[in-house]
Formats: C-alpha cells, structure tokens, sequence
C-alpha cells in the first residue's frame, strides 16, 4: 500500500479496536485496507505481517 494511501485512512474507520496479531489496542500508523474495510494493527509490523500474509493466501487460492 502507498505511503499517500495509508496517510488517508482514519483510526476512526477501522473496523476492528484490537489487533488481531498482538491483542493489543491499533495505532493510527498502523491501519491498511482488506476487501474494502479499514483494519487496524498495534504497530506498522504488525500491519506489514498481515499484508503479507494476504498476498500469500490469495495466490494460493488463485493457483488452486
């Protein structure tokens, strides 16, 4: 995700209040988008964990 992207998204949209990695509350540097929703992680690794992980999970179920 562009860095001009995320500086748009909004704390106040995500749909989530705890990140699913840690469990621990989301920061607004740390917020991408997934099938049109706001998510929210604890931290910008957290963030780059799950964007990854998306990538690999759709081009398996693409090859699939």
């Amino acid at each position: 995700m562009s860095s001009d992207r995320v500086a748009e998204l909004k704390l106040d949209d995500v749909v989530n209040e705890i990140c699913p990695w840690s469990g621990k509350p989301v920061s607004p540097d740390a917020l991408t988008t997934y099938k049109g929703k706001v998510v929210g992680f604890c931290n910008p690794g957290c963030r780059d964990k799950f964007e990854t992980a998306v990538v690999h999970f759709e081009s398996a179920i693409a090859k699939g």
